[in-house]
């Protein structure tokens, strides 16, 4: 038995260790993006057709084992009709980086963006006006936004109060943000296609997740019926936020997309600090 061990171990290197890590850290990530996507009911289908077909050439049942061949012999072209928005936004994924678009905002104008709208989310819930906010991050929008009306005009509350004024023609789209920037106003989300939501869930909630499934954005909605705060990311919707939740997301957002130059973080987390500690002096 230890020589046998031995032999199968004589020829393995320090390549074989970083080939097996390697490998081991695809599938992992692999079964990890499956798992927060619809994509985990769709792999558990096929794992169970994986094993009928196995289990039928074992248990000698030639119809089923035949059947099922022919359905795996066209597995890859079905895998890539069924799992198409989860292999779009894993290539998009892919394509992320700080080496392809690099945020340029100082921490000023940082600070005097989510404070710009997060004082407009507080003001669509407290009259209860419907509006969705979408900000930009890696994944470029320009598509979302050639089906609104181009805006581009520095982010203000002002203005986005009156998008999404009731009697604006604008104010039944999402806005989408870059930058510093409101890019386009009444723009045409994708809808989610996640049928495990609640049915309490309308238009705006479900197209704020299907924004944030294709892209990396972050989608702020406000419902029109309740006031109800809700922030979709990653395809996940977070409900019942309040205005200091929202804006610690929307702090993290621009810190994550900041670079490390010049104290650029250091300065920023300190400032993110010191919010903090002024709200728990004023609580």
């Amino acid at each position: 038995m230890g020589q046998t061990i031995s032999t199968l171990f004589s020829g393995f290197g320090i390549t074989d260790v970083i080939d097996i890590a390697i490998v081991s850290f695809i599938i992992y990530k692999i079964l990890g993006y499956i798992r927060r996507s619809r994509a985990e009911q769709l792999a558990k289908g096929l794992i169970i057709i994986i094993a009928a077909f196995l289990i039928s050439g074992v248990a000698h049942l030639y119809i089923v084992n035949w059947i099922l061949s022919g359905i795996l012999s066209v597995g890859i072209i079905a895998l890539v009709v069924v799992f198409q928005p989860e292999l779009r936004r894993g290539l998009e994924f892919l394509g992320r980086g700080k080496f392809t678009r690099q945020f340029s905002l100082q921490k000023e104008e940082i600070s005097a963006n989510v404070d710009s709208i997060v004082t407009a989310v507080e003001y669509f819930s407290a009259r209860k006006e419907g509006a969705i906010i979408v900000v930009e991050r890696e994944t470029a929008l320009q598509d979302i936004a050639d089906t609104g009306t181009i805006v581009d005009a520095r982010i203000s509350t002002p203005l986005l109060e009156n998008i999404f004024y009731k009697g604006s023609p604008l104010h039944d789209g999402a806005v989408i943000l870059r930058g510093d920037r409101i890019l386009a106003a009444g723009c045409v989300l994708p809808l989610t296609q996640n049928q495990n939501l609640s049915r309490d869930l309308g238009t705006r909630h479900r197209a704020g997740i299907g924004i944030s499934e294709v892209s990396d954005s972050i989608a702020i909605i406000v419902s029109e019926e309740t006031g109800i705060i809700s922030v979709a990311s990653d395809g996940r919707l977070s409900r019942f936020l309040d205005v200091k939740s929202v804006e610690k997301q929307l702090f993290n957002m621009y810190l994550s997309s900041a670079p490390e130059e010049e104290g650029f973080l250091p300065k920023l987390r300190n400032l993110l600090r010191r919010k903090e500690e002024d709200e728990t002096e004023t609580d």
